[in-house]
């Protein structure tokens, strides 16, 4: 077989022609390809340039008529790519280099994102900077958490939306990773949907919450995990992950998923005990520009 070429890759501004060459690649594995699903029906509902004013890139790479691999941008943020191949990545970074184009850092699977982290170095002279690894979470068999925290739950709406976007924003600075986008847009997307689960306690207070994306291709992921500071400790956040879980699938999901923070093994324990079975692990590097370091 011939090696990979950069020209092997197709790229375009345009969602819709991009979902044309790699929408059912895209669902082909709705598990591995989650965020790449989730995202791109985000920039379909809100607008290519929801993220800010510069325009997006998307890329197919296509072999024989065949698609192997995808990749978007959406700026200011870093590059996602589904799984690909050293040589692979190799040609990405090399076709990214001849457009000219920016790439603050990358997200993928961790041998992908690696390579891709490396070949970018080797081409740029940046220098990649591992920012988080997480595991990818599949639901099995769904075990409710034994004794359940009093209390009971309940979807959120929009008397919550205050509340849900202040969480929102305690997450993002409690696990470093800022918003991309504020508070109340959050908030209002998944009251859009009923998409965040809470649960309170006996007198109607919420203590944790649990919010979903929408259904793509099948696949619901639970993200957003939220107990404050000085509730922790008491099961509600194994509460509120079983019930959210419970409802995404009854809801017709084929796939329930969830990241965690390897470095958390609080978390990864967590949703293990209530069912959920690793998949990949995944990682995210900065990149920083060799003149900026001078």
């Amino acid at each position: 077989m011939k090696g990979m070429r950069p020209d092997d890759w197709y790229p375009t501004d345009d969602l819709d022609v991009f979902l044309s060459h790699a929408g059912d690649f895209l669902r082909s594995r709705p598990d591995l390809h989650t965020l790449d699903l989730t995202a791109t029906d985000g920039l379909r509902t809100g607008g290519p340039r929801v993220h800010g004013p510069d325009a997006p890139y998307f890329g197919a790479l296509e072999r024989d008529g065949t698609v192997r691999a995808a990749c978007f941008q959406t700026p200011p943020y870093g590059l996602r790519v589904t799984p690909v191949t050293a040589e692979e990545a190799d040609s990405l970074a090399v076709h990214l280099v001849g457009l000219g184009r920016p790439v603050p850092g990358v997200g993928a699977e961790r041998d992908s994102a690696a390579a891709f982290a490396e070949a970018w170095q080797r081409y740029t002279g940046a220098t990649a900077v591992l920012h988080d690894r997480h595991q990818l979470y599949r639901l099995g068999t769904l075990t409710a958490p034994e004794p359940l925290p009093e209390g009971r739950p309940r979807v959120a709406g929009e008397r919550d939306r205050e509340l849900l976007a202040r969480w929102y924003g305690e997450f993002t600075e409690a696990v470093s990773q800022p918003g991309g986008e504020g508070g109340g847009s959050w908030a209002d997307g998944r009251l859009a949907y009923g998409g965040v689960t809470l649960w309170e306690a006996p007198d109607g207070t919420p203590v944790a919450m649990a919010g979903r994306t929408p259904l793509v291709a099948g696949q619901i992921r639970v993200a957003h995990v939220y107990t404050p500071a000085h509730l922790r400790g008491r099961g509600y956040a194994g509460a509120v992950t079983a019930e959210i879980s419970r409802t995404a699938r009854e809801g017709g999901a084929d796939e329930v998923l969830l990241f965690t923070d390897l470095a958390n093994p609080t978390s990864n324990a967590l949703y293990q005990r209530i069912g959920y079975r690793p998949v990949a692990d995944f990682a995210i590097y900065d990149f920083t520009d060799a003149d900026a370091m001078a």
